[in-house]
């Protein structure tokens, strides 16, 4: 996939991106055979608009122009993604002047729009590429591209390829690439460190539970940890989903393929942290021994926990993770899970609901979500909804006891896993794309990625010095 973003290439053809008031100028000074050629193929000016431009005789494309707002929107941002799937499949130059930051967030654009899942059929018609603008920097686009793209050929991976195991497998060999630290813990040794919800919710299938444990960094830096809901398949245990909430499930470990990418990227960049990564890796599933509603479960930091239904388990597996996190004492817990469907009701698909206990931390995620065009969207931590989540036989339930406010119940629940003073950040996030529109095939999407990792190296950019 990066490689439709190239250093060079000796016949790019020309393309010109410019904004409405730009086109109309630059139309003006067209020959009348150029306008014609233009009003034949229906061009209007208007953001989205590509139009290929003739040779000198007429006989094929040499060039193209495409109206962007220049806003830095989401919107303006997945229009440009899409020209690496609706030009020619060659290389182009862009021919217009553009500040460093507009070239850069347009040749990441570029890059995640020419991204296809292959890995189980040949890939459609080859991306047309874009030679890179001599004053974007090349490091961060790949660094985005990459990163991007490996957090969606996980989520994409079917469970059958991707269960804990393999999960597991991809995270160590990521971080044998980097150069990071790693420790995976199998079966019942999550009973011998505590791991008792990790434990529980994984035990029932034949693929046993795993907690994967991922350090890097200089010791005496900020510590950063990561935290990933890695539920690689979700039958909804007992509580049994039906066909339809079932389909999708696949995508549960999204989470962790998130923290996964996020970490690769704070990786390459070098940023002055010290890192851990934790993903509670399980396949949620049927059988005679699998966790009943109504257990109590004694979660790792000693708070008991009654289930209330087998399939709030993400918040079961983040809740052990949550707390093994605290321990430590990190300046920062990031954590992503695909955690419920009540986030999407409110929000939809395209905003990652957005909980945090730091005003401070969540004016920096949003300042820098708008920048990078990579939405989000702040929801309240609302204490009074905590009483929602008693239990008369436990210290608390994993569900509230009514449908409403469930993605900030939810938050709620891990909040009881965060110790007081951390700052703390929980994205759910949908991980997904319900169909095809440019830049975004249907299948996985990588959310916050940009938003966060700006926002980290923003905070500890000093650390170091």
């Amino acid at each position: 996939m990066a490689l439709a973003v190239v250093a060079s290439a000796p016949r790019a053809r020309p393309l010109m991106l410019l904004t409405a008031a730009q086109a109309r100028a630059w139309l003006k000074k067209q020959t009348a055979a150029t306008r014609n050629w233009l009003d034949a193929a229906g061009f209007a000016i208007k953001p989205g608009e590509l139009a290929l431009l003739p040779s000198a005789s007429g006989r094929g494309a040499v060039g193209a122009v495409f109206i962007f707002a220049g806003d830095g929107s989401s919107e303006d941002f997945w229009r440009l993604a899409g020209l690496a799937s609706r030009l020619p499949a060659a290389a182009w130059k862009l021919e217009t002047a553009l500040a460093a930051d507009v070239a850069e967030r347009i040749a990441i654009a570029w890059g995640i729009g020419a991204y296809q899942f292959a890995r189980y059929r040949k890939a459609g018609r080859a991306p047309a590429k874009l030679v890179l603008p001599a004053n974007a920097d090349r490091q961060s686009v790949l660094r985005v591209v990459e990163a991007n793209g490996f957090v969606r050929d996980l989520v994409n991976t079917p469970s059958q390829d991707m269960g804990p195991e393999e999960l597991a497998t991809a995270a160590v060999e990521m971080a044998k690439t980097l150069g990071m630290e790693s420790r995976v813990l199998v079966g019942d040794a999550l009973l011998a460190d505590g791991y008792r919800l990790v434990h529980a919710v994984g035990r029932a299938s034949v693929r046993a539970p795993r907690l994967i444990d991922l350090g890097w960094g200089d010791k005496a830096h900020p510590r950063v940890t990561l935290v990933g809901k890695g539920v690689c398949f979700d039958t909804g245990g007992l509580d049994l989903k039906g066909a339809d909430g079932m389909k999708f499930m696949k995508k549960d470990m999204g989470g962790a393929a998130h923290v996964l990418g996020l970490a690769q990227m704070i990786v390459h960049a070098k940023l002055p942290v010290r890192l851990r990564v934790l993903v509670p890796a399980v396949e949620n599933s049927v059988s005679g021994n699998a966790f009943r509603p109504m257990d109590v479960v004694t979660s790792r930091k000693g708070l008991t926990v009654e289930i209330g239904n087998t399939d709030a388990e993400g918040r079961l597996i983040l809740a052990d993770a949550l707390h093994e996190a605290s321990l430590e004492k990190p300046a920062l817990i990031v954590d992503m899970a695909t955690l419920t469907g009540a986030a999407r009701v409110a929000l939809g698909p395209e905003l990652p609901a957005t909980f945090c206990n730091d005003d401070a931390l969540a004016a920096d995620l949003a300042r820098h979500a708008a920048a990078s065009a990579d939405p989000l969207w702040r929801m309240p931590l609302w204490k009074p909804y905590r009483s929602l989540l008693e239990s008369k036989v436990a210290d608390l339930n994993n569900i509230s006891g009514g449908p409403m406010g469930g993605a900030v119940t939810a938050a709620l629940f891990l909040q009881d896993f965060v110790a007081p003073g951390i700052a703390w950040v929980h994205f759910d996030l949908f991980a997904w794309n319900a169909t095809s529109r440019p830049g975004r095939p249907e299948g996985a999407e990588a959310q916050t990625l940009r938003a966060v990792f700006a926002t980290i190296r923003e905070r500890f950019a000093l650390a170091g010095s």
